[in-house]
């Protein structure tokens, strides 16, 4: 299962697990609803370093003592507010034993909010029990995914859609194409002027490419 908080954030379970992806919650209005200290996870899981996919890793880290995974700089950032962690960059992969974590490439910048430096940006492959999914993070189109179509089946993909900073529709498409994959997840989407979609015509160039698109909404739960 997996539930949209906003933005490019989720929590998913997988496996016993619960994850949450790059938390952009108190500050974003769209989310209003969900209440930040109520959310229980074990891990957070960090693309790159924006204020858009950071800005709440501390407070849900720190109320669950969830473990911090991201690349080197921003996981040992954390590490320093006392914060468990596990560091990963680009190839690498990890057992968690409920689930298995390969970090792929993503084509974006990075830094932190303060300005510290936020590494390279990265997506992750994440396999557990009968599930994998690929949460690509920030990017751009890149023929990297055809690598990951390659790796192994991904029975789900969670697509950044909004353009402008990364991959819009199109690119999207393409990405799901590359990586093998027929059921979609948008993310990055509307939560800004520059990255809104008209949602309809979207799902419609998904459908006609015999893709299934998922425009997620707020505090929904959906199956993964």
């Amino acid at each position: 299962m997996y539930t949209y908080l906003g933005h490019s954030s989720f929590l998913v379970e997988i496996n016993g697990a619960k994850i949450i992806f790059d938390p952009f919650i108190s500050p974003n209005p769209l989310a209003s609803g969900i209440d930040l200290n109520a959310l229980k996870c074990d891990y957070v899981f960090v693309s790159h370093g924006h204020f858009d996919h950071v800005v709440d890793v501390e407070t849900i880290a720190r109320n669950n003592n969830a473990m911090v995974v991201a690349n080197y700089e921003i996981a040992t950032y954390f590490g320093e507010k006392n914060l468990r962690y596990h560091p990963m960059n680009v190839g690498g992969q990890w057992d968690f034993g409920q689930f298995k974590v390969k970090a792929v490439n993503a084509v974006h910048s990075s830094v932190l909010p303060d300005g510290t430096y936020g590494g390279t940006p990265i997506g992750f492959i994440v396999s557990g029990g009968d599930h994998s999914f690929y949460y690509s993070g920030d990017t751009a189109l890149t023929l990297d995914m055809q690598l990951i179509g390659s790796y192994q089946k991904i029975d789900r993909a969670f697509l950044c859609l909004g353009d402008n900073f990364t991959m819009g529709p199109d690119d999207a498409l393409l990405a799901a194409q590359f990586i093998k994959c027929d059921a979609i997840t948008g993310m990055h989407f509307d939560t800004f002027p520059y990255i809104k979609i008209s949602h309809e015509e979207v799902i419609e160039k998904f459908e006609k490419a015999g893709k299934s698109l998922t425009l997620p909404e707020i505090n929904q739960t959906y199956t993964l």
